[in-house]
């Protein structure tokens, strides 16, 4: 892989070092970490560096039995109708073997995989071979339209969530009532429904939590709550303006929206104009559905044109990805980041599996060195296990001599054309999930109650159609956001809101529903938020349980929701110990 000559007309990034921690500021280059390259002289008796003698490592090999990229079908990515429910399973072989050796015979460094190097002390921005494969896939393939000078720059890190963890900790101060004025107090944006952990790792260090309203696509640039009107008319008796934001904009945990790119736009004008650093956490960014409006549509008897868009089918220009499948997915925030002021975190927990514990951040080289600094003295890099599985899954082994064998039927890697099919694969079977779900949602979120009625000439039937629920198909990730409209229970009136909630929960997780959802409590980042529309929302998930129970666990749902709206009186609920219970902690 090469890269494209950068244009040299490209602005080179702003410069953020205003915004530095006081801590990230002082911090210098590890001197063990620097020591490393002194390692690399050919021929050297290294008996300076405080590591142990990899033969004593009591691994010889790390092997394992692995999919082949095309294990799943994919989905068309401009569909002229909703996918078949046709089996997710490939005819073809679905299974290989590959092997990490202890020591390679390869002489690049960037293609040489073997334990004796990924589990001995490493440089903090990765493991060099995965490292390269990840910056080129980033650069060429991922983003090739960053419209910086230079382009970005990439560091491994222990997940997205340890990647955010040194963003805070690169871009922000903690801030103490106790010892700090009011008027140096930072502060987040966050959406009014977001990913909690996220808002967690925020709060202990004192920062403003700022909600940010949402509609369908995700965070709103203008209109009541949005961007414009939160920074416009910041109370600075409440401190900094904030010059963070967190979002997640495709598959957007918990409502499944995606941020179109004139929304993007929208957005990064305003961030420019307040210089506000965006935080992208892309989890679900290979899970956007383009079955979703025309199976919305056609589910409830819309007529709707499925003729696709020419604009929607290559958003990646001037420069392709080089895959149809890339080139389709609404782009990251990178791809409009004319500034540096973007931080996209990625992450393998959805393409591979969260134990890994392995992802990257994309941002501009100035900040990743400050975020290498904190990675030398906190995790340093990765587990040297899992990085060197992954390596030999994607790059394979230099040649036959070397020792190792890759992810394909030959033994060579996955490379990126495998990676790119393993990602389509991905996608095809959670939108097959997505549509079945969505299907039984859609067909029960109605209770009809029939009876009949007598006036003083006549008799006549009644039916009675309450809409109990409301939900918009997810166009990406794995989760369908679903609005209880608890107005129309007969006990809407009588109980309180948050109370019908709670009982509706339970009832869910009993006999013969036995279905548990998360509560839209969850994710709210605010008491206020929480108390004012949390109670009226859940977020189910389709991604987690076995295909074969998607469509029981789905009419689980409807049918525990249509019982809940039938009940006089909530005195069995009442009874249950948990009813009593917060369930505004619960981990999902």
């Amino acid at each position: 892989m090469e890269e494209s000559n950068m244009s040299a007309s490209q602005p080179e990034p702003v410069d953020l070092s205003h915004y530095y921690s006081k801590v990230t500021k002082s911090r210098n280059k590890s001197s063990v970490k620097d020591f490393y390259k002194y390692f690399l002289i050919p021929g050297i008796g290294n008996i300076a560096g405080g590591m142990p003698n990899n033969n004593y490592f009591p691994y010889d090999t790390l092997e394992a039995t692995v999919a082949l990229p095309d294990r799943f079908v994919p989905t068309p990515n401009i569909p002229l109708n909703p996918p078949t429910s046709a089996s997710s399973l490939s005819d073809k072989l679905t299974s290989s073997h590959i092997l990490v050796p202890k020591a390679s015979s390869a002489s690049n460094l960037l293609r040489k995989i073997d334990l004796k190097s990924a589990l001995q002390y490493g440089t903090a921005q990765g493991y060099p071979p995965l490292y390269y494969f990840l910056r080129q896939f980033t650069r060429l393939n991922l983003h090739p339209n960053v419209p910086y000078a230079g382009g970005p720059e990439i560091i491994l890190t222990c997940g997205a969530t340890d990647g955010f963890a040194k963003t805070l900790e690169a871009l922000t101060n903690t801030w103490n009532e106790d010892r700090d004025w009011i008027r140096e107090r930072e502060g987040v944006l966050v959406e009014e429904f977001t990913y909690m952990n996220a808002v967690q790792a925020v709060t202990p260090r004192g920062l403003n939590v700022v909600p940010v309203a949402i509609d369908n696509e995700g965070m709103m640039a203008s209109g009541k709550g949005g961007l414009g009107e939160v920074l416009e008319y910041w109370d600075f008796a409440k401190g900094k303006r904030p010059h963070l934001i967190y979002t997640v904009t495709i598959g957007q945990n918990p409502t499944s929206g995606i941020l179109s790119l004139q929304r993007r736009k929208e957005i990064y004008t305003l961030c420019t104009k307040y210089d506000v650093i965006i935080v992208e956490d892309d989890p679900y960014w290979y899970l956007q559905y383009p079955s979703a409006i025309a199976s919305s549509h056609a589910a409830q008897d819309n007529d709707v044109s499925l003729e696709p868009q020419p604009e929607q089918s290559n958003y990646n220009t001037p420069n392709s990805s080089g895959f149809p499948f890339l080139d389709s997915l609404v782009p990251s925030y990178l791809s409009i980041d004319t500034e540096g002021r973007v931080v996209r975190l990625d992450t393998f927990s959805k393409t591979v599996a969260p134990g890994c514990r392995l992802g990257w951040i994309t941002t501009q080289p100035a900040l990743c060195e400050r975020i290498q600094r904190i990675t030398e003295t906190s995790t340093q890099q990765p587990s040297g296990f899992v990085q060197s599985l992954i390596a030999e899954l994607l790059m394979g082994p230099q040649d036959a001599k070397d020792g190792g064998r890759g992810g394909t039927k030959d033994g060579k890697g996955w490379d990126v054309s495998g990676w790119v099919r393993w990602l389509e694969g991905l996608r095809g079977n959670y939108e097959r999930r997505m549509q079945i779900m969505c299907k039984i949602l859609e067909s029960g979120k109605f209770l009809v109650k029939s009876g009949r009625r007598q006036s003083i000439s006549d008799e006549w039937s009644v039916v009675d159609k309450a809409l109990i629920y409301e939900f918009v198909w997810p166009m990406g990730g794995m989760f369908v956001w679903v609005k209880l409209n608890f107005e129309t229970h007969p006990l809407f009136k009588k109980a309180k809101h948050e109370r019908l909630s709670k009982a509706l929960w339970i009832h869910l997780t009993t006999e013969p529903h036995l279905v548990l959802v998360a509560p839209g409590s969850m994710f709210c980042p605010t008491n206020e938020l929480r108390e004012k529309q949390g109670w009226s929302y859940v977020r189910v998930c389709f991604a987690a349980v076995d295909e074969s129970e998607m469509e029981r666990i789905s009419r689980g749902f409807v049918s525990g929701c249509q019982s809940f709206w039938r009940k006089k009186n909530l005195d069995d609920l009442d009874e249950s110990e948990e009813l009593n219970l917060s369930l505004d902690g619960l981990l999902m």
